[in-house]
C-alpha cells in the first residue's frame, strides 16, 4: 500500500514537470511571435554551445581563450535578449522554468536526497484523508477572517467583549505563525463553546504554514486515536503513519474530548503531546471542554503538559454558525 502510494505521488510529480514544460514552451512561442528577434538570439546561443564543444575538442586552440571569447559573446546576446524583453514589457522570468515547488523543482526530493516538505505533505494528505482540507482552507484563512462577526457588546460578564477577545486571539495566532521557526516552545490550546471560531482559527494557521512549506497534520481527536488504535492492534507494520504525527512541523488536534477516554487513549495522547514537546515540535489543540473538564477527564500527566506548556485561549460569544 505504502509503495503504491509513493509511486502515485512520484507520477504526480512527473505530470507536473511535463505540464510545466509544455507551459514553458507555449510561453516561448508567444514571445517568439511577439518579438521574432528573440528567436534569432536563442538560435545564436544554441549555435555557440556547439561551437564551444568543437573548439574544445580542437587541440590547436587554446581552450581558455576560446572559452573567454564565447563567454563574452554569450553575455552580449543575453543582454540583448533581456533588453528586448524589457522593451516589450515581458518579465525576464517569463521564459524561465516555473515550478509548483521551488525547493525541489517538482521532483519531491532536495539536493541531499531527503524528501521535500511538499512530498511529506502529500503523504500526510493521503494517509490522513486530508485532501478535502485544501478546499476548506480556501474559505477559512486569515484573508477571509471577518472580525465584524464578533459582537462588541459585553458577554456573560466576561472582561472583554467577544470582539476585543477575538482581536487578542487573532494577534496571538498571527504571532504564532510569524514566530513559528523560533525556539520559543509555543503551543496553543483553544477552548470554548461550539461555533465560537476555534476550528476557523486553527484552519487559518494551517493555511498560513502550509503556504510557508511547513508540514501540517490536521485531525480530530476521535479520528487520531482511532488511527493509533488501528496501528497498535491491527496494522502494526504501517509505522510511518504514526511517525507523521510525531514528525510533522505542526500537529492540530481538533475536538479534544470527543474520543473515548480510557487507559489506552490517555497513554497515547500523553505520548504524542509529550514526545512533540521534547522534540520542540509545535501543537495546537481545540476543545469544547473547560479547563476544569480537562482536569477531570484526563490524568495528571496530560493536564500538567497542557496547562504548563500551552497558551490557553478562551473563545466565547454567540454561535457563529447561526450568525
Amino acid at each position: 500500500m505504502k509503495n503504491q502510494l509513493i509511486r502515485d505521488i512520484l507520477k504526480q510529480y512527473e505530470r507536473k514537470r511535463d505540464r510545466n514544460k509544455e507551459q514553458k514552451e507555449k510561453r516561448i512561442q508567444e514571445v517568439y511571435y511577439k518579438v521574432p528577434e528573440i528567436r534569432g538570439i536563442d538560435d545564436e546561443i544554441r549555435k555557440m554551445g556547439l561551437t564551444l564543444s568543437k573548439a574544445l575538442l580542437n587541440e590547436d586552440n587554446n581552450p581558455e581563450v576560446v572559452l573567454q571569447e564565447l563567454k563574452t559573446s554569450l553575455e552580449k546576446l543575453r543582454q540583448q535578449k533581456a533588453f528586448l524583453l524589457t522593451e516589450n514589457n515581458i518579465p525576464l522570468e517569463f521564459l524561465e522554468d516555473q515550478f509548483d515547488c521551488e525547493q525541489c523543482r517538482d521532483t519531491g526530493f532536495l539536493s541531499k536526497g531527503e524528501k521535500c516538505s511538499c512530498f511529506r505533505q502529500q503523504l500526510i494528505n493521503h494517509t490522513y484523508a486530508m485532501s478535502n482540507l485544501s478546499n476548506v482552507l480556501k474559505k477559512e484563512n486569515f484573508h477571509t477572517f471577518n472580525i465584524s462577526l464578533f459582537s462588541d457588546e459585553t458577554f456573560q460578564n466576561q472582561g472583554k467583549t467577544p470582539r476585543e477577545n477575538m482581536l487578542h486571539i487573532l494577534n496571538t495566532c498571527e504571532g504564532f505563525v510569524f514566530n513559528f521557526d523560533s525556539d520559543n516552545e509555543e503551543n496553543l490550546l483553544f477552548y470554548g463553546a461550539t461555533g465560537s471560531g476555534k476550528t476557523f482559527l486553527a484552519n487559518c494557521i494551517a493555511k498560513a504554514l502550509l503556504d510557508k512549506g511547513k508540514v501540517v497534520v490536521y485531525q480530530t481527536s476521535f479520528k487520531l486515536l482511532e488511527v493509533l488504535e488501528d496501528l497498535r492492534f491491527h496494522n502494526s507494520n504501517d509505522k510511518e503513519k504514526a511517525q507523521l504525527l510525531f514528525e510533522a512541523d505542526l500537529l492540530i488536534i481538533d475536538d479534544l474530548g470527543t474520543e473515548m477516554t480510557n487507559t489506552f487513549t490517555n497513554s497515547e495522547l500523553f505520548n504524542i503531546i509529550n514526545s512533540r514537546l521534547l522534540a520542540n515540535k509545535k501543537t495546537i489543540i481545540s476543545t469544547n471542554l473547560t479547563p476544569l473538564d480537562i482536569g477531570e477527564r484526563y490524568d495528571d500527566r496530560i493536564c500538567s503538559r497542557l496547562f504548563s506548556k500551552f497558551t490557553m485561549l478562551k473563545f466565547y460569544g454567540k454561535d457563529l454558525r447561526w450568525e
